[in-house]
């Protein structure tokens, strides 16, 4: 069964748009593969760099809301699974990333404002990890000498897709 999470990449903003997470220059490449090395090239944080080993050695991403809006483009989720992440827990998703984030397979997890602002509460650790179970709907978060568990929720089909391994899988498996 196919493993959720990693070490933890902390996002500390709303609104990260999808041109932030795969400029629109680079759309043009030919394969998934080709998209890897731009992973939030053009995101704008205080302290992030988007070339750091802590981004391109992330499982995880913890943001805040409506990650994902603007420009709906399956590259978006695709530069995440070709870097190695399969996991962007946010208080809440643009419809249309959300939808490709399962489609392909990864868990794209809606939690409160307040689960999100405990998890941010880790992000000073610097061995912060999570561990997603898609299936029970928990995640552990680790870091720092710290552990805090939590629940969450995915409808069943949006489950079902990921636990598949995407939409291709899933459709294989049933028809």
């Amino acid at each position: 069964m196919k493993k959720f999470g990693g070490p933890a990449l902390f996002l500390d903003r709303s609104d990260i748009n999808t041109d932030e997470i795969i400029p629109a220059k680079y759309l043009t490449e030919i394969t998934k593969e080709d998209l890897k090395p731009y992973l939030l090239e053009d995101l704008k944080l205080p302290g992030f760099d988007p070339k750091s080993d802590k981004t391109f050695g992330a499982g995880v991403v913890i943001t805040r809301a409506n990650f994902g809006c603007g420009s709906s483009r399956e590259h978006a989720p695709w530069v995440f699974e070709v870097n190695g992440i399969n996991v962007v827990l946010a208080q809440s998703f643009a419809r249309i990333f959300r939808q490709n984030m399962f489609n392909c397979g990864m868990a794209a997890i809606e939690l409160s404002a307040e689960q999100i602002d405990r998890l941010f509460g880790f992000a000073g650790a610097a061995d912060a990890t999570v561990d997603v179970d898609v299936e029970k709907g928990t995640l552990t978060i680790k870091g720092g000498g710290r552990e805090e568990s939590m629940q969450f929720e995915i409808s069943p089909f949006d489950k079902a897709l990921v636990l598949a391994g995407g939409w291709v899988d899933y459709a294989d498996s049933k028809y």
